[in-house]
């Protein structure tokens, strides 16, 4: 049975299994049996949230720091004499968290109880696959471990979270979706530094295990807060309802853009660590820029989704897009010396970490042209295609740095072997912004 907000975006938003405050139960219409909790405010909505956000910290923030990992893996045995893949690792693991929602979010759909149930599942998952790469010798057993199953365990705690988000807020939506997105900004930032610490001393097998109870424990008592607002219903759906948004052009082009941009997005992540190193830099310096960016992310995240909530979603990706693309050609390019790694880990991290923000307005701009779609389904669409720019930015990347062309004197970035990787980088981020050209065209 599905529910209807008289207060949500334009066009009443169905949630998969939910029943309404009013629902009419043996042809009779009860309103006052059904005390809800508040949405957009209120002590249950917040304490949502706050879960929201530190699990979206740990499940996330740990692949978000794969840098400090791909540095590691590169100079260290048993893994630096055959390196190859390495790079897939940590982009296999974000990859699969995003795509995994495809069916994920028809399978919550089809039974609604699943959502809830299922959470409980994802931590033990979790810790298993990172107590499993602790015993890894090969690049090979990491990206089973490390990569696949750990974004399987962290994808069945973190999809119902995502999806109820849209029931305990409606009118705050884009601010509710940025605060629980910097999660993964805030653990980007201190993470890397954390993990730089526990390699260095005790090396990546017991930084693995000690990381997998540190995730149980801190986990664990919150995972009871990332419930449902509204009552599940027995009544289940089908998941071929709400699918008219994949007719539409503004549907296309701005996962046209997303899937663009996400192909290199992750890039300075995951390299700036070895590029700072070909500079003569400590990994300790290498560490601190991976923070900046991701940290820088933090403010993005929540700005950009309060201004998602007030201008149209194409404009917010024009901004994030063109800021991020002008970072990387104009500092990362020409850097050579640390001060101007650092500014560009800050403003990349800004103009690029916000790009997640515009998924609210996203589903806004759709739910606007197709009142019937399902919410849970194109967030799983969306993510999909996130993840398939993500996975391919592993392979691509590692392709690029195998072509010397760009290498000589290496006085700028540009002129180094990461040259092609910074050129892709603020390339894909330009056309991430696809779709405000399609705004000013008519087509979104």
């Amino acid at each position: 049975m599905a529910v209807s907000f008289g207060t949500s975006w334009p066009g009443n938003m169905e949630i998969c299994g939910r029943s309404s405050e009013r629902e009419e139960v043996g042809g009779h219409t009860h309103g006052a049996e059904f005390s809800l909790p508040q949405a957009d405010g209120g002590k249950d909505a917040w304490l949502f949230l706050a879960a929201c956000f530190v699990v979206e910290a740990l499940v996330w923030g740990f692949p978000f720091s794969f840098g400090i990992f791909q540095e590691y893996y590169s100079t260290h045995e048993p893994f630096s004499s055959k390196p190859s893949g390495i790079a897939a690792i940590g982009t296999t693991a974000t990859g699969i968290m995003y795509m995994i929602a495809v069916p994920l979010a028809p399978a919550y759909n089809r039974w609604p109880w699943l959502a809830n149930a299922s959470k409980w599942a994802g931590l033990p998952i979790m810790a298993v696959s990172l107590v499993a790469a602790s015993f890894a010798n090969e690049v090979k057993y990491l990206i089973l471990t490390q990569g696949i199953l750990y974004a399987i365990g962290g994808s069945i705690v973190y999809c119902p979270a995502l999806i109820f988000v849209d029931e305990w807020f409606v009118q705050r939506k884009g601010l509710a979706y940025g605060i629980m997105w910097a999660g993964t900004g805030v653990a980007g930032l201190v993470i890397p530094f954390i993990m730089n610490t526990l390699l260095s001393q005790y090396g990546f097998r017991a930084t693995l295990r000690i990381w997998a109870v540190a995730v149980v424990v801190l986990s664990s008592p919150l995972i009871y807060f990332l419930r449902p607002r509204l009552p599940i219903s027995a009544v289940s759906n089908s998941p071929r309802r709400g699918l008219g948004f994949l007719q539409t052009s503004t549907f296309w082009i701005l996962i046209a853009g997303l899937t663009i941009e996400s192909s290199g997005y992750f890039i300075p992540g995951i390299y700036l660590p070895s590029f700072a190193r070909s500079l003569g830099m400590s990994p300790a310096i290498g560490t601190m820029l991976v923070s900046l960016v991701n940290g820088a992310g933090v403010l993005s995240t929540v700005g950009m989704g309060m201004l998602i909530d007030r201008v149209h979603v194409t404009t917010v990706i024009l901004i994030s897009s063109v800021g991020a693309a002008l970072s990387v050609f104009l500092c990362w390019g020409l850097s050579n010396a640390l001060p101007l790694l650092c500014i560009f880990s800050i403003f990349y991290g800004f103009f690029a970490g916000g790009f997640v923000s515009t998924n609210a307005g996203f589903l806004k701009v759709v739910k606007q042209r197709d009142e019937s779609t399902d919410v849970g389904t194109l967030l799983g669409l969306m993510s999909a295609f996130r993840g398939v720019g993500a996975m391919a930015s592993g392979p691509m990347s590692e392709a690029l740095l195998r072509n010397q062309r760009w290498q000589g004197k290496p006085d700028v970035g540009y002129n180094s072997s990461f040259g092609g990787l910074i050129i892709f980088t603020g390339v894909t981020a330009m056309v991430g912004a696809v779709g405000f050209l399609g705004k000013r065209l008519g087509w979104v």
